[in-house]
């Protein structure tokens, strides 16, 4: 497998979760400071011109979650999406309110040009991001975390999927201090050998 990502970047989740699911794969970083993921090589790969992407022998695959799940898949092993009906849909509950919700949030930092093209829009967006994503992590304070991880004891796809998200919490303005279970969350998440595995790897 080769899994296309950029450092700090939510495709470094996919990573962390292959870590977890002890697959071999070939990181191949695609350098967002000099366009290449707009670029035609890269276009190829993921014509959306995001990342990540996952090349498999079945062809290529793109989306975060979808990503995830595939490797949850490959690796039923590792026990990543829990057998439950009830605790997989509480697990892609906050998957997906990570994408539809907080990840956007974010996203009006710096690509506010997405949804509006004055620039004075852009700015407005980026004011609110400390707000927008302080009110994120009291939802995932209270209704996300139901333990150390996401699903109490045991890690689960979401994990990965909210530690990336939260790494980027001190560059929105949002004080950790304030959220002493996202806190505790990520350290949790720091002892994991596979979030040791992608920082060393300088993908973090």
């Amino acid at each position: 497998m080769q899994l296309y990502y950029a450092p700090k970047t939510i495709s470094v989740a996919v990573a962390i979760a292959l870590e977890e699911a002890g697959q071999t794969y070939e990181a191949i970083g695609i350098d967002f400071a000099a366009k290449e993921q707009t670029g035609a090589a890269y276009g190829q790969i993921n014509p959306k011109g995001r990342v990540p992407a996952l090349v498999v022998d079945g062809g290529i695959l793109t989306e975060t979650g979808a990503l995830l799940e595939y490797v949850a898949d490959i690796a039923p092993q590792a026990q990543l999406r829990p057998d439950d009906p009830i605790l997989q849909a509480r697990m892609r509950e906050v998957m997906f309110y990570l994408a539809s919700t907080m990840h956007v949030n974010h996203a009006h930092k710096l690509r506010g040009s997405r949804w509006a093209s004055d620039r004075s829009s852009w700015k407005d967006m980026q004011k609110m991001v400390p707000q927008t994503m302080a009110a994120s992590c009291e939802y995932i304070s209270q209704y996300g975390l139901r333990g150390p991880f996401v699903l109490g004891e045991q890690i689960s796809l979401a994990d990965p999927y909210l530690y990336v998200v939260c790494t980027w919490l001190e560059g929105d303005g949002v004080d950790l201090s304030d959220f002493p279970k996202i806190a505790a969350f990520m350290t949790a998440m720091e002892q994991q050998h596979s979030v040791q595995a992608v920082t060393e790897k300088g993908m973090l």
